[in-house]
């Protein structure tokens, strides 16, 4: 890498092509379209009248992929389709070209001889290459081209997994690094690794490498394929999907293309016997099982059943039984620290093979660096963001003891580089530092400032068993939840107005964060305690819970300072009616919302139905109920059917986030961006705007549509019997109850009527039954 010294200007990316639509290229494309970028999409033209034929057949496949690479329908609309030899030419007007062609060096040399032909002088030029050295690819291109050209490394699926690896090339110059890492850091939501040019870089040189060394255990100790996955996924941090399972995700065709061309690249590697194609990788392919795509790889679905290959006949056969007893306790602990430990103890079977496996990766890990990387800091990020573990490597060493580690390598007489045994420190990481080999002692970790506050660890204002506020930026207070799954009961609700009175009260707060850690922001409604008051009978306790939800809500809606509520992952049911409430919500770009209480035989009823009536009012440009009723009923069947979002940019369409919301694509971010908001906000002179003092409900002609519906719902059979009548009772709330046509009542009037049938459906035998069942099951009855 070179520094920087040209006086180039810092590209602003507005306007980006992708070469190659295939798998990746397509998702690539469709990732900046959800960043908000124009993309040209490029591929080879079609030998047919319909030169495009064969980007449009690409982009049409990707559209329809599950899980969407989009976050919406009106993202497709910024990419714009073409093919190299009659569209070429668009790349002039681009800032960054990003080549996702086959991996092939020749094909990819031969494309960028093209592409220096057309690009500006700036124009910035990446490669997604999964291995192929950067230098070589770049080797007969200018010099003022090999300063802008670097490896852009994506995993699949590109929208959801996190890493991309940076590769600079040998004479990048570090602007461009940087420029490209921040942008895909911020923008596009990525946790980013810098790689150095080594065969693979480091996802794929150890994350494979980790799941060769699992496949070996059925070859080699005997372990069926069922037990090899049970070993290798939840259970040790790894993915749910594991190892065979991860393959057959992969394609068994992509998965033995990258091991072979791995076992090529790396002749000195020590341990290259290991990147050898698997023989039932060939079987499995000679016999055209490539995994999920093809419907067969390793595991095929047989109706309802899962069969496994068996290597010895070549035929699927039913899962023999798992022969793990020893795993029982172990799997009950939940804290992944002790599970690893009590396995590194384990004297059985399933002891032995963990041993093997993850001290053969943790040796592997350490063995490349400072091949891969100089950093273990970088090792580890790249395979928790590209595979999905819980730790890296080397967080898996600190946590089972770095001697006690060294001692189980030495039994299994496995290599360890001079690094090793050249340090000092007892732990890779400690307080904010991580281990150098090349410095031999502790660094600062690299963390950005944006990222750096993930929780409010500083001046503690109020502190419950529920929730936590902290002064944060001395001027911001930000709430935490504390309890399961971040719920919404009793304490948490009450806290929420503690904490806004505090603030309201507080000279010094300029407003309120509202953010949450762990995966979601709020699965909504505690109905552990909802369950627990009903079996008491408890149900005036219940009432007043949902009359303090309400109150709560308006608390929120109505704070003299800004309120900002940062949604991420989940978003159900009451956290909806909260970020509903809020004037300044945000949310992660990954934000799943909706109002999904009748699942649980229930409506909403913490102001969640208000909130959607005083919505379609105000988007009928002219006030007539028939303008009010086409915003309405749409509203009434996202909530009649449960709907969900698939991103925040859904949620935006279906109206749980307005249209200015700010989206966070890198979910780190969040609190730092939210209490950036709180500040802003403060300083322009915060005053909330006051809610009209009646709601617009259109009665019984809308209450009649409405019906007729969820009728229609019924005969289609998309809706149950129960399901019916929980419909028609939203209907008679969302239609003002049971007046005969439009009026304007106010807004408490909406309030009484959702805290009546909320209050009425809990006493249903089958609302209860779908309460008791998700509670027990964590999966909801449709009765």
């Amino acid at each position: 890498m070179t520094e920087t010294h040209s006086s180039s200007p810092i590209p602003i990316f507005r306007r980006i092509a992708v070469l190659g639509a295939g798998t990746m290229g397509a998702q690539i494309a469709a990732h900046f379209a959800n960043a908000g970028l124009r993309v040209e999409l490029l591929d080879i033209p079609g030998k047919g009248q319909n030169r495009n034929e064969i980007v449009e057949g690409a982009f049409k496949r990707m559209t329809g992929l599950k899980p969407n690479p989009l976050y919406s329908a009106s993202a497709a609309s910024r990419i714009r389709l073409g093919n190299f030899d009659d569209h070429l030419d668009r790349l002039k007007d681009v800032d960054w070209v990003v080549e996702a062609v086959v991996e092939r060096l020749d094909i990819k040399t031969a494309l960028f001889e093209r592409v220096e032909a057309v690009i500006s002088e700036h124009t910035i030029v990446s490669t997604n290459t999964s291995g192929i050295p950067i230098h070589k690819i770049a080797s007969e291109r200018s010099p003022s081209f090999q300063t802008r050209f670097l490896g852009t490394h994506f995993f699949n699926p590109p929208r959801y997994l996190k890493l991309c690896e940076v590769i600079a090339g040998e004479h990048t110059e570090t602007g461009v690094v940087k420029a490209v890492s921040e942008f895909v850091r911020v923008h596009l939501g990525k946790g980013v690794v810098l790689a150095k040019d080594s065969p693979y870089f480091i996802g794929n040189r150890i994350g494979i490498f980790a799941m060769l060394l699992a496949m070996n255990e059925r070859s080699a100790f005997g372990f069926s394929m069922e037990e090899v996955d049970q070993l290798t996924g939840a259970l040790v941090g790894h993915s749910k999907s594991a190892t065979f399972r991860t393959a057959d995700v992969v394609g068994l065709d992509v998965m033995k293309a990258v091991v072979s061309n791995l076992y090529e690249s790396v002749p000195e590697d020590e341990s290259r016997e290991v990147f050898a194609v698997p023989a039932e990788l060939n079987t499995l392919i000679e016999a055209g099982n490539l995994g999920a795509k093809s419907k067969a790889g390793y595991y095929k679905k047989v109706g309802k059943d899962i069969l496994s290959h068996n290597a010895e006949t070549g035929t699927y056969e039913p899962p023999v039984a798992l022969r793990l007893e020893s795993l029982s306790d172990i799997a009950k602990e939940k804290d992944l620290a002790s599970r690893l430990n009590l396995l590194f103890d384990s004297e059985s079977s399933v002891g032995e093979s963990f041993r093997r496996t993850t001290l053969g990766t943790l040796a592997y890990a350490a063995r490349r660096i400072p091949e891969v990387s100089e950093s273990p800091e970088e090792v580890d990020n790249a395979i928790k963001w590209g595979f999905g573990w819980e730790m890296g490597p080397f967080e898996i060493w600190d946590a089972i003891g770095k001697d006690r580690v060294i001692q189980g390598m030495k039994t299994l007489s496995l290599e360890l580089p001079g690094w090793i045994h050249d340090m000092s420190s007892d732990s890779f990481y400690s307080a904010g530092l991580v281990y150098s080999p090349a410095s031999k002692k502790p660094v600062s970790r690299r963390v950005h400032a944006d990222e750096s506050i993930v929780a409010p660890p500083f001046d503690v204002l109020y502190e419950s068993e529920h929730t936590v506020l902290a002064r944060v930026a001395e001027d911001v207070a930000v709430l935490e939840f504390k309890s399961k799954a971040n719920t919404l009961g009793n304490g948490v609700v009450a806290d929420i107005v503690r904490s806004v009175r505090l603030v309201e009260n507080t000279a010094s707060l300029a407003g309120l964060v509202v953010a949450n850690r762990g995966s979601n922001f709020s699965v909504g409604a505690n109905l552990a305690e909802v369950g627990m008051a009903l079996m008491a009978g408890k149900v005036a306790m219940i009432e007043a819970a949902v009359r303090q939800f309400q109150m709560a809500m308006e608390v929120v809606r109505n704070s003299t300072k800004p309120v900002v509520v940062v949604g991420h992952g989940r978003v159900l049911g009451g956290a909806t009616e909260l970020m509903l409430s809020s004037r300044s919500p945000m949310a992660v770009a990954e934000t799943y919302m909706g109002l999904v209480e009748l699942g649980v035989g229930l409506i909403p009823a913490g102001t969640g139905c208000l909130r959607l009536m005083e919505q379609a009012s105000m988007k009928a440009a002219n006030g007539f109920p028939s303008e009010v009723q086409a915003h309405l009923a749409k509203s009434f069947q996202q909530v009649a059917t449960a709907a969900v979002s698939t991103s925040a940019a859904e949620a935006q369409q279906m109206g749980y986030l307005p249209h200015h919301v700010h989206v966070i694509m890198r979910e780190e971010r969040r609190f730092a961006v939210a209490i950036r908001e709180v500040k802003r906000l403060s300083e322009q002179g915060y005053l909330p705007t006051s809610d009209p003092e009646t709601v617009h409900v259109l009665g019984a002609p809308a209450r009649a549509a409405f019906e007729s519906m969820a009728f229609q719902m019924h005969q289609g059979k998309y809706i149950s019997d129960y399901d019916l009548e929980l419909v028609n009772k939203l209907a008679y709330v969302m239609t003002g109850g049971d007046l005969p046509g439009d009026a304007h009542v106010p807004r408490a009037y909406i309030l009484k009527l959702e805290r009546e049938v909320f209050m009425e459906l809990l006493t249903q035998k089958k609302t209860q039954d779908r309460i008791r069942h998700i509670l027990e099951t964590g999966s909801p009855l449709r009765n």
